[in-house]
C-alpha cells in the first residue's frame, strides 16, 4: 500500500519475539486466553466510557467477541465491539513494550522451572504470544472515537511491522492470525471451544463462533455463582487468572450479602505475603464492580490500610453506574460497603483462627506485621484486630498464643498482661528484666518485633487487663523470699562501699545505681528515672531515627549475686574492667549499646586475668 509506514521493534521485542517463535509450549494454547483477554479489557473500557458519554461510534452495537475459524486456509478471527485504537495507539500498543516489561520477561525465561506459558501475560507482552502459533498476524481496528479513521497493523514477527490506512466500518478490533503448519488445530470450532471452557468461561462478555447464537462461554461471574456450584479447581483457577501467582491462595472468601447493600464478594488471602516474582497485581486493591462492569481496578477504599493484602473482586448492585470513579471515592456508599467487606474479611480470619490454628499461624507468619501496624495507626479498628493478635512468650517460646490464650493461663489473682520490649526472640529470654516473672513462673509476651513498640502505642488495653512492660510493672516480694534473699545478700556496709566504687566509675553516664529488689538470677540492670519515656516510646524514636538522645539510666545491682561478692576486696584496676564489663551487658541486653565491638578488647584481659 502506498500509505503504508514500516516500524522497526526495539531491540528487547525482538529478543522477546525470538523467545516466543523459536520455543515450543506444552500449552500453546495461552495466546487464546490472551488476546480473549484483551478483547474483554477492550469491551471494559468502552462500556465504562459510554456510562459518561454517549457520543460513540456504534453505541447500540453488541458488546460481544466473535471468533471465526478456516481450516482449510489455517485462519483463526478474533474480532471485539470494544474501544478499539486510533493510529497511533496501535503504534504505541502493539509496536512498542514497556522496556521493564520485555526485559523481566526475558529475564524469567532463563529460568528451566518456570512454565513461560503460565506468565506470558505478566509484562504486558500477552498480544505477542499470538506468535508461538502464527505464521504473520494482521490487526484492524477502528475507534470508539466517531471521527477515528480504522487503521491496520501488520507483522510476522521479524524485525520490524507495518502501518496502514484500512477499511473497516465498524467499532471495534479485528485480529487475523495466518497459523502455522503446526498450529492448525486452533482452526477447528471445537478446540477453540474447549480452550475458551478452560481459560476464558467467565469472561463477561458473551463470546460466538462461527455462525452459531449461542455462547460458547457462561459469561456468569464467578462471584455471582452459587457457592455449591463452583468447585475448588475453579476457585483457585480464577485466582491464579487474576493474580498469576502459583501457589494456592491461604484463605477464599466467597460472600453475598443483600442488606444494608447488595454485595456479591470474592476475597483472597494469599500464600505469601510478598507478591510473586510474575504477580499481575503491581497495586493493592481490590476490582470494584457494578452490576458486571468494572469501575475500579485498583480500588483502595473497601478495606484498611491493615487489610490491604487480600485480593479479590467485589461488585455492587447498589453502586450507580452514572457516576465516575472520582464520585465513587468521595461518595457515601464507600464506607457503607467497606464496612460489609472488612467485616466479612475479619470474621473468617477469625473463623479460621478457631477452626485450624495452624493455617491460621501461616497466616500469621506472612501477615501479622499488617495487623500491628492497624493497631498503631488505626485507632479505632483496634478492638477489631486484638483478637486476630499472636505472640511468643517466655513460657512458650516456640508457640504462637492469643491474648485469650494467655489470659487462659493467667495466675490466680494477674490483673494484669506483662510483656517485655527486646530486640532478639532468643536473647530477650535472658533480660534481667524477667528474673523476677522467671521466678514466679509469671508468663510475658515477648515483643521482639521493630514494629511492636508502634503496635504498644494503640494497644494499652485488652478487655479489662492492662499490658504492663516488665521493666516498668511494680512487684510484690513474699515474706518468705525477702528472708531468704536477706540471708544471701551482701553485707549494708560492703554493698554501700561497692555502690560507691560504680557511682565513682560510670560517673555521669548514669544518673544512680542502687540495689534491687527485683534481680535473682542477673547480676544487674538498667531501668529508666520516673521523668523518662517510657522504653516503647523510647524505641519508637530510635526507629524513627529521630534527633532523640536515650535518656541516662539508673543501674540496679543484685546485692545477692556471687560477681558482686566477687568483686569485695579485688584491687582498683579489676574492679573498674569489671565495673564496665557489668555496665557494657547491661546496655548490650537493652539493645543501647552504642558499639559492642569495643568490649572485645575488656573481655580478653578479663580472660587473661582469670587464667592467670
Amino acid at each position: 500500500m502506498s500509505d503504508s509506514q514500516s516500524f522497526t521493534f526495539k531491540a528487547e521485542t525482538k529478543q522477546l519475539l525470538n523467545i516466543l517463535i523459536h520455543s515450543l509450549y506444552k500449552d500453546r494454547e495461552v495466546f487464546l486466553r490472551e488476546l480473549l483477554s484483551n478483547a474483554s479489557d477492550a469491551l471494559n473500557r468502552l462500556r465504562f466510557e459510554m456510562l459518561t458519554n454517549q457520543n460513540v461510534l456504534d453505541p447500540e452495537a453488541e458488546l460481544k467477541i466473535h471468533i471465526n475459524v478456516d481450516k482449510d486456509e489455517r485462519m483463526l478471527t478474533i474480532q471485539d465491539t470494544g474501544i478499539g485504537m486510533t493510529k497511533d495507539e496501535i503504534i504505541e500498543n502493539l509496536g512498542t513494550i514497556a522496556q521493564s516489561g520485555a526485559r523481566n520477561f526475558i529475564e524469567a525465561t532463563r529460568d528451566s522451572e518456570v512454565d513461560i506459558a503460565t506468565v506470558i501475560g505478566q509484562f504486558g507482552v500477552g498480544f505477542y504470544s499470538v506468535f508461538m502459533a502464527a505464521d504473520w498476524v494482521r490487526v484492524t481496528s477502528r475507534s470508539f472515537k466517531p471521527r477515528a479513521k480504522a487503521v491496520q497493523w501488520y507483522a510476522t514477527g521479524e524485525d520490524s511491522f507495518e502501518v496502514s490506512p484500512a477499511e473497516m466500518n465498524e467499532r471495534g478490533t479485528k485480529i487475523e492470525i495466518k497459523l502455522k503448519e503446526d498450529a492448525a488445530e486452533f482452526a477447528d470450532e471445537n478446540t477453540i471451544r474447549n480452550i475458551i471452557k478452560k481459560h476464558s468461561d467467565y469472561i463477561g462478555f458473551p463470546i460466538y463462533i462461527g455462525d452459531s447464537e449461542s455462547q460458547a462461554n457462561q459469561q456468569t461471574s464467578l462471584w455471582r455463582s452459587a457457592r455449591n456450584e463452583i468447585t475448588d479447581d475453579q476457585y483457585n483457577d480464577f485466582y491464579r487468572q487474576m493474580t498469576m501467582e502459583f501457589e494456592e491462595p491461604l484463605l477464599r472468601i466467597h460472600a453475598v450479602t443483600d442488606a444494608p447493600l447488595q454485595v456479591y464478594a470474592l476475597l483472597y488471602i494469599p500464600a505469601k505475603g510478598e507478591r510473586g516474582m510474575f504477580s499481575l497485581r503491581k497495586e493493592d486493591g481490590l476490582k470494584l464492580y457494578s452490576r458486571n462492569i468494572l469501575i475500579d481496578e485498583y480500588n483502595k477504599d473497601m478495606l484498611p490500610e491493615y487489610l490491604r493484602f487480600v485480593q479479590g473482586v467485589v461488585d455492587s448492585e447498589d453502586l450507580p453506574l452514572n457516576v465516575s470513579r472520582e464520585t465513587v471515592q468521595a461518595s457515601g456508599f464507600m464506607p457503607k460497603l467497606k464496612k460489609i467487606v472488612t467485616g466479612q474479611v475479619i470474621r473468617e480470619l477469625e473463623k479460621l483462627a478457631k477452626d485450624d490454628t495452624e493455617k491460621y499461624n501461616e497466616f500469621w507468619k506472612e501477615f501479622g506485621l499488617y495487623l500491628k501496624q492497624g493497631i498503631a495507626a488505626e485507632p479505632f479498628e483496634t478492638e477489631k484486630i486484638q483478637p486476630l493478635l499472636r505472640f511468643k512468650t517466655n513460657q512458650k517460646p516456640e508457640e504462637w498464643s492469643s491474648l485469650d490464650e494467655y489470659i487462659e493461663r493467667m495466675r490466680e489473682g494477674q490483673k494484669e498482661i506483662f510483656y517485655i520490649v527486646g530486640d532478639d526472640p532468643k536473647s530477650v529470654l535472658h533480660s534481667p528484666h524477667l528474673d523476677y516473672f522467671q521466678s514466679k513462673g509469671t508468663e510475658v509476651l515477648l515483643l521482639t518485633d521493630p514494629l511492636d513498640s508502634f503496635m504498644l502505642m494503640g494497644l494499652r488495653k485488652y478487655k479489662e487487663y492492662e499490658l504492663k512492660n516488665v521493666a516498668q510493672a511494680d512487684v510484690e516480694e513474699t515474706e518468705a523470699s525477702e528472708k531468704e534473699s536477706e540471708a544471701e545478700k551482701i553485707a549494708e556496709d560492703d554493698f554501700s562501699t561497692l555502690l560507691k566504687r560504680f557511682k565513682e566509675e560510670l560517673g555521669e553516664r548514669v544518673t544512680d545505681v542502687r540495689a534491687s529488689k527485683r534481680l535473682s538470677q542477673s547480676v544487674a540492670r538498667l531501668v529508666d528515672p520516673d521523668d523518662s519515656l517510657n522504653p516503647e516510646m523510647q524505641r519508637v524514636y530510635r526507629y524513627l531515627g529521630k534527633d532523640y538522645e536515650v535518656p541516662k539510666k539508673i543501674l540496679e545491682l543484685n546485692p545477692s549475686h556471687a560477681i558482686l561478692k566477687g568483686l569485695l576486696g579485688k584491687d582498683a584496676d579489676l574492679q573498674n574492667e569489671i565495673i564496665e564489663q557489668i555496665f557494657d551487658n547491661a546496655l548490650l541486653v537493652e539493645g543501647l549499646h552504642p558499639d559492642p565491638a569495643s568490649m572485645a578488647t575488656r573481655i580478653q584481659k578479663l580472660m587473661e586475668l582469670a587464667l592467670s
